[in-house]
């Protein structure tokens, strides 16, 4: 299936996070990495692109599970379990940016 096209909401929620850098980088080791979106629950229904988390492509798509990483493809179930669930993630996610925007800092 195909994704939707997102609404102005969705576009800046995305923009917000690929610019925020990989969620995982920030909170493992308080670094930036460009980020790339990643969809909790795919994109095909309304909202979907709102429930998305920012990985870097080894945390990403990097089809890896070592000492030094684990990518979410196709790992989740280790991802979760060394990282948080995606849904934690994506809640400390909005928190950060909510505070930049506030100009807070966690």
């Amino acid at each position: 299936m195909k994704s939707h096209t997102p609404s102005k909401e969705e576009r800046a929620w995305m923009d917000a996070i690929s610019e925020f850098g990989c969620a995982v980088c920030h909170r493992e080791w308080g670094i930036w990495s460009p980020a790339e979106v990643h969809h909790i629950q795919g994109k095909v229904r309304e909202g979907s692109h709102l429930l998305t988390i920012p990985l870097c492509q080894k945390h990403h798509r990097g089809g890896e599970d070592t000492s030094v990483y684990t990518s979410r493809h196709p790992y989740k179930a280790r991802f979760e379990e060394r990282y948080g669930s995606e849904h934690e993630i994506h809640q400390w996610v909005a928190r950060q940016i909510h505070n930049q925007q506030e100009g807070f800092f966690d």
